[in-house]
């Protein structure tokens, strides 16, 4: 253990930056859950760590103690403007959120649903001709990006080379890169403001499309978004919305390809794909950078936070909690109820949901549906902090004859 630098005395209880492997950080969270469930690191300029279930819905819920508007990930990110609506609380948060509620519900994109079931078998059909490859790099990621692109309405390849810059942004901040992080950001922006500029040319359904609907509440008399921060919205969406589906995809496939009677149960019946998939999420949650800053001196998990100090909430451990999930390391179809964290909680909750939901649910799907066995076929490769998934998992697939 070491000493944090500040006078503060404050020992290290952990070290978010270790090197992974598949299982390895649940075995470390389940540890921490025990003996220091509120760990705090020193890593990335020192930040607490939120493991157990109760403590993350307490941090995400109480938006006046636990703001996002200062830090609202680990490590901190350089920044030339707030972008929304992560960065912003309640209640200016809701003007952002209430347009990209309204294309997001679930209601509008299950019309994608066909749309994705068709990317999967196109993005599949080679690594099935060729007995398998990198699921998350040849499959997941494309995938991801493509239900982006359709969902958008955006060409795919601006979409992949969305996808590029974005994985470069992630790992500038692992290395406290700040004009990495700066030239990556700015090439987002300059994306983002493009796509901008397009609908405000060609206008679409702002029941529909999110850029439209942002466009409409622009105009909004009483309460109207600044166009700068109708970008930002857009460079904040663009990345998120590819980056979190990619991550949890890959641990999805790594997880069936592990369990050959979850894969005959499910192929078996293809309506447990639904409690399938919530699990997997549950168990494989993809995000734990996502922080709040204590607005005061505050108590969690038997320890002292202080005013200024960041805390991340770590959704694959809480997703684990022995006090809240029985027999939590299981994947259990019938488990009820299944109140997991994997799109977080309170007024923050991941507005993509229902379009994460049916991207999942079409991708594994259509991968069980194509093969009678899924197998692993080398070393998982791990994303680094900033995102929880394999950045390369190989699969061997035998395609269904």
């Amino acid at each position: 253990m070491t000493t944090t630098a500040g006078g503060l005395g404050r020992a290290s209880d952990w070290d978010p930056t270790a090197p992974e492997t598949f299982d390895s950080s649940h075995e470390v969270y389940a540890e921490l859950r025990r003996r220091c469930p509120l760990p705090w690191s020193d890593a990335f300029g020192g930040f607490w760590a939120a493991t157990r279930y109760s403590d993350v819905v307490r941090v995400a819920r109480d938006s006046e103690t636990f703001s996002t508007a200062v830090q609202n990930v680990v490590p901190h990110v350089p920044r030339t403007q707030r972008r929304p609506p992560l960065h912003f609380d309640p209640p200016e948060h809701g003007i952002y959120r209430a347009p990209m509620d309204r294309v997001l519900r679930r209601s509008v994109v299950r019309r994608l649903e066909p749309a994705f079931a068709e990317a999967a078998r196109e993005l599949l059909a080679p690594l099935l001709a060729q007995g398998g490859g990198d699921y998350s790099r040849d499959f997941a990621l494309p995938y991801a990006a493509q239900c982006f692109a359709l969902f958008l309405g955006l060409p795919l390849g601006q979409v992949l080379e969305i996808r590029r810059i974005g994985v470069a942004y992630s790992f500038a901040i692992q290395e406290m890169d700040r004009a990495g992080i700066m030239a990556a950001s700015e090439e987002l922006y300059a994306i983002a403001r493009a796509i901008v500029e397009d609908r405000r040319a060609d206008p679409r359904d702002p029941d529909e499309d999110l850029v439209s609907s942002l466009l409409r509440a622009s105009a909004d008399p009483e309460r109207p978004i600044p166009y700068d921060l109708v970008v930002a919205t857009v460079r904040q969406t663009i990345v998120a919305g590819i980056g979190a589906p990619h991550a949890a995809l890959g641990s999805a496939a790594v997880h069936l390809s592990r369990d050959p009677g979850l894969q005959d149960r499910l192929r078996a019946d293809p309506g447990l794909l639904p409690a399938a998939v919530e699990e997997l999420l549950r168990l494989y949650a993809p995000y734990r950078v996502f922080a709040r800053t204590a607005t005061r001196d505050v108590e969690l998990g038997g320890r002292t936070v202080r005013t200024g100090e960041a805390i991340a909430m770590i959704f694959p451990s809480a997703n684990r909690d022995e006090a809240v999930f029985e027999d939590a390391d299981r994947l259990d179809l019938e488990r009820r109820p299944n109140r997991h964290l994997a799109f977080g909680r309170g007024a923050h909750r991941c507005p993509g949901a229902a379009m994460a939901r049916l991207e999942m649910t079409a991708a594994l799907g259509e991968l069980l549906a194509g093969t009678t066995r899924v197998e692993p076929d080398g070393e998982v490769e791990m994303f680094n902090w900033l995102e929880f998934g394999p950045r390369s998992a190989p699969l061997r697939l035998v395609p269904r004859r």
